[in-house]
């Protein structure tokens, strides 16, 4: 029997200073349902779940679980009230194993000798919380360093379920997982609502929200705009509660007029990860590129950048013939390059906004080897107000930036660079729809202003939306080069699946 409303929040207000992050937010949530709550970056999904979690106590408001008024004023708390949440960011112990990491903080030990722990019932209680939730083929003696990401992510779950929680909040729980793992993961959550626990899920993901949610509610600055049996909403509709635009309204019109060839690539190869490219790129175009995983798409901008250079083949800029050797080298030829991994290969996370900015501009900012502050100071910040970067003050580190804000910031570095030719790779990877439509924005008015842009995306909807042409990849290889007026969903899979060749 499922319990309707198990969980309510009434009249909940949280500010930050002078921002206001939740207005007056009444919402609820039953044991037994996958709950969806979606939003764009600073809509206050993620202060809403730090509340439920006890992380963060609200202003105003109460929150009732059965029907019973409760305060969470710690993660302890909420533990007790059978709240549980799992973050983005995994809390594991990589050297410790999958049962250790299970039963973290509860391992049992032998009555008479408390310091010891009885590793047979450990192993014995692991596995068994994992044969409840279906997972097979992992043994709980593995060490954690040795899991792929969506085994890591299993392992969090189940740590968290250890204690049997009636509700469990899954923030952005498939933000780390490749879309080949999604379904362990879906699996595993429907495991839980079967088993009539309440799971919110938090996600920016759409195609994933009409996947597995029941119910979805929607929150835009900080309010609540509504909540929606899934089965009643299409991905339009969604998307106008929570930006207020259609999905006609997201990629931007873009006077399709072209320049001078500015980028092309005649046999190009690399290695055993793609063989025979050949494409150009015009000033004042997007040229977008589809594959699957596996594909090469992203091998090719890595060899056009230097970072993996090309094994056979020619590169040719303006015309010019050009030996790219090092990311250094293509920088001072004027090509960018935005990765897939903002984190790993864009960002110095504990750097500031300022310097992660300037990266790659220092040179216009010097005065021989004295670095001017002031005129980095004002170049950078024309950058941020330019792309409307949502920050109180540069000097603070870039990982306290939301996604959105961060692939903005990556942006910025490399417009400051004055590129004349921009690689993306997955540049909306990670962030809401709202800062979506700003990227794209962004990128139409790039080439307004004549540069040259690469667009590699898995999303087949923003291929399509936002490039002039679209290669298709397959297997290492260029299987199609398609006029955008030729181009459809159905057409991009059948070259990229290798039916049609």
């Amino acid at each position: 029997m499922i319990a309707e409303g198990w969980l309510r929040v009434e009249g909940i207000h949280k500010r930050f200073g002078g921002t206001i992050a939740l207005k007056n937010l009444s919402m609820s949530a039953s044991l037994g349902e996958i709950h969806a709550v979606v939003g764009e970056n600073g809509a206050g999904k993620s202060t809403l779940m730090n509340i439920l979690s006890g992380a963060i106590k609200p202003d105003e408001g109460k929150i009732f679980v059965d029907n019973k008024a409760v305060e969470m004023r710690s993660p302890h708390d909420a533990s007790r009230l059978g709240v549980r949440a799992v973050h983005q960011d995994f809390s594991l112990v990589p050297h410790l194993t999958i049962a250790e990491n299970i039963l973290m903080g509860r391992l049992p030990t032998f009555g008479n000798r408390p310091l010891w722990v009885d590793w047979s019932t450990t192993n014995r209680r692991a596995q068994a919380i994992l044969d409840e939730l279906g997972v097979k083929g992992l043994d709980i003696r593995t060490r954690v360093t040795n899991l792929s990401v969506a085994h890591q992510q299993i392992v969090e779950i189940a740590k968290a379920l250890a204690e049997k929680p009636s509700i469990l909040i899954l923030d952005e729980p498939s933000a780390v997982l490749p879309k080949e793992e999604l379904g362990l993961l879906f699996s595993f959550i429907r495991k839980l609502r079967e088993g009539n626990t309440l799971v919110l899920y938090i996600s920016h993901r759409l195609e994933e929200v009409f996947e597995i949610a029941d119910r979805i509610t929607v929150l835009r600055d900080g309010e609540l705009v509504g909540t929606v049996p899934r089965k009643d909403v299409d991905q339009n509709l969604l998307i106008r509660m929570m930006v207020g635009r259609s999905v006609e309204e997201i990629y931007p019109a873009r006077d399709r007029r072209q320049g001078n060839e500015i980028l092309s690539a005649e046999g190009l190869c690399g290695g055993s990860q793609f063989h025979d490219v050949s494409f150009s790129l015009a000033k004042g175009e997007v040229l977008g590129v589809f594959g699957l995983v596996g594909s090469g798409r992203s091998a090719v901008a890595r060899a056009l950048f230097g970072v993996e250079p090309p094994t056979k083949g020619k590169i040719f800029l303006e015309g010019k013939e050009f030996h790219v050797r090092s990311p250094q080298e293509a920088m001072r030829a004027g090509i960018a390059y935005v990765t897939e991994d903002r984190k790993r290969d864009g960002l110095v996370m504990n750097c500031s906004i300022r310097d992660n900015i300037s990266l790659a501009s220092l040179k216009q900012m010097s005065h021989g080897l004295i670095l001017d502050r002031k005129r980095q100071d004002h170049l950078v910040a024309s950058k941020v107000k330019e792309l409307a970067i949502r920050t109180t003050d540069i000097a603070m580190p870039v990982r306290t930036l939301s996604g959105g804000n961060q692939q903005k910031v990556i942006l910025a570095k490399w417009l400051l660079s004055r590129a004349r030719v921009l690689l993306l790779d997955e540049p909306t990877r990670g962030v809401d729809i709202g800062v979506k439509v700003e990227i794209y924005q962004i990128i139409n008015t790039l080439v307004k202003e004549g540069l040259g842009v690469l667009f590699i995306s898995s999303e087949m909807l923003e291929v399509l939306g936002m490039s002039d042409r679209i290669l298709v990849m397959q297997e290492g290889r260029l299987a199609a080069n398609l006029a955008r007026a030729e181009a459809s969903e159905e057409k991009l899979l059948q070259y990229a699946a290798g039916m049609i060749r």
